[in-house]
């Protein structure tokens, strides 16, 4: 994990010393809370093959987000299904992979 910029460590700072105040009600934060259980409850195993290549990309794009690969899978695909993921709109960068089609005529 990277080091904390000047603006992390003065909310922090305000943090621990109490100046920070909840911006929600009591009912606005039992409902976040409720909302944040259900998302994190994982309760399905799913197994999937990805090509080395794929794998290895996933891993490194984990590594430097500092998480779990396995984490960096489950987010994407939640992102995707609940409709927050959008494609990138230009060329792809440079050493990504694309894929092809062969038509048959």
């Amino acid at each position: 994990m990277s080091k904390p910029d000047p603006y992390e460590l003065e909310v922090l700072e305000a943090y621990e010393s109490g100046r920070l105040k909840p911006s929600a009600g009591k009912a606005e934060l039992q409902r976040l809370r409720a909302a944040a259980r259900a998302t994190a409850i994982k309760d399905r195993r799913v197994n999937i093959r990805l090509s080395s290549m794929d794998l290895l990309g996933i891993q490194a794009k984990a590594l430097e987000e500092g998480m779990p690969y396995q984490t960096l899978i489950a987010s994407v695909l939640h992102k995707y299904v609940t409709g927050k993921l959008s494609e990138r709109s230009g060329p792809p960068k440079s050493g990504a992979r694309r894929t092809s089609t062969r038509r048959t005529n």
